[in-house]
């Protein structure tokens, strides 16, 4: 479990990304922060690593806080650059793309103290993840 708050708490090193002006590396530095929280979860949601309500805690948190910036993080002008998966849909359905993150913000919003409420929690948010992934982001690999 050390291993996991460790590499979560390694994700600040990428934070420094984040206030450099350009939307697009800012949203890219975000999206690795959210991809290491759910590798995280995704180990203990399947049993791999013990449940630790901390570490669920910080995952959840870490999501969260992302979703929150994302209504930030993709202004008019920003569609293309740095090797950016943004498909031109966010910026013309705003209020649909908008809708996604609300919904993956509440989602990650919850409190959890055991491994049944971690779940309940993790999948919708990563449900949400792949919702939002298949309208509004191009697959590159």
């Amino acid at each position: 479990m050390r291993l996991i708050v460790a590499g979560l708490a390694a994700l600040a090193i990428t934070t420094t990304a984040l206030a450099s002006g350009n939307p697009a590396a800012e949203r890219q530095a975000l999206m690795k922060n959210v991809g290491a929280a759910t590798k995280a979860g995704a180990a203990m949601a399947k049993g791999e690593v013990d449940f630790d309500a901390v570490t669920a805690q910080l995952v959840l948190r870490t999501m969260n806080n992302a979703g929150l910036a994302f209504g930030y993080m993709f202004p008019e002008g920003s569609e293309t650059g740095e090797k950016t998966e943004a498909k031109p849909e966010i910026w013309s359905d705003r209020v649909g793309f908008d809708k996604l993150v609300n919904k993956f913000v509440a989602d990650t919003s919850a409190t959890v103290t055991d491994l049944d409420s971690f779940k309940a929690a993790f999948g919708a948010a990563t449900e949400n993840c792949g919702t939002c992934h298949k309208a509004y982001r191009v697959k590159t690999n």
